[in-house]
């Protein structure tokens, strides 16, 4: 697998979406920091450990995702990471892709979520992609909250979960 070294971040007002590299992926997944890593206390969460594997064997079955791949979300104040948001790889034949995220405790109720969500539906329109989805469990109320700030209307809700959807023109407006 080799690791192309022009993937830019994603920055937002008060937010980097870094894109992970494998080397980083795989420090994530392993819970071992490297001295330069900097990381907020309670990263990575579980879900980040999950993400980083998935997105390494994503990257060993068929090369780098990019820009469909894992992002570590990074304050720009102070350049920790405090979760992780990407895509559960590349869209579909009907131009369809999901998404997810999530964050430390500490990180949370400060609009950091939807703020990575509508950067991660900006890359996805870049690209081309004509519906983003995610869902999320029926009563977690914080993530159906940042899925309806970040635009996505709520499809369906099945009383486990809750699945949201946005609909959108490509960025050329075709």
């Amino acid at each position: 697998m080799v690791w192309d070294e022009h993937v830019d971040p994603v920055v937002t007002p008060r937010l980097v979406l870094h894109p992970l590299t494998p080397a980083e992926a795989e420090r994530v997944a392993a819970r071992t920091p490297e001295p330069g890593d900097r990381w907020a206390p309670g990263y990575p969460r579980e879900d980040d450990v999950d993400g980083a594997r998935l997105f390494l064997a994503a990257c060993a079955a068929s090369g780098e995702p990019w820009p469909f791949g894992t992002y570590e979300i990074r304050r720009r104040e102070d350049g920790r990471a405090i979760g992780t948001a990407g895509f559960h790889g590349p869209p579909d034949a009907g131009g369809e892709v999901a998404v997810g995220y999530g964050l430390v405790p500490q990180a949370r109720r400060r609009g950091y979520a939807a703020e990575a969500l509508r950067a991660l539906l900006d890359v996805a329109r870049e690209q081309g992609v004509r519906c983003v989805t995610g869902d999320t469990e029926a009563d977690n109320t914080a993530s159906r909250r940042t899925m309806s700030a970040a635009g996505m209307q709520l499809v369906r809700d099945d009383g486990r979960l809750a699945h949201y959807a946005l609909r959108q023109p490509a960025a050329d407006g075709a």
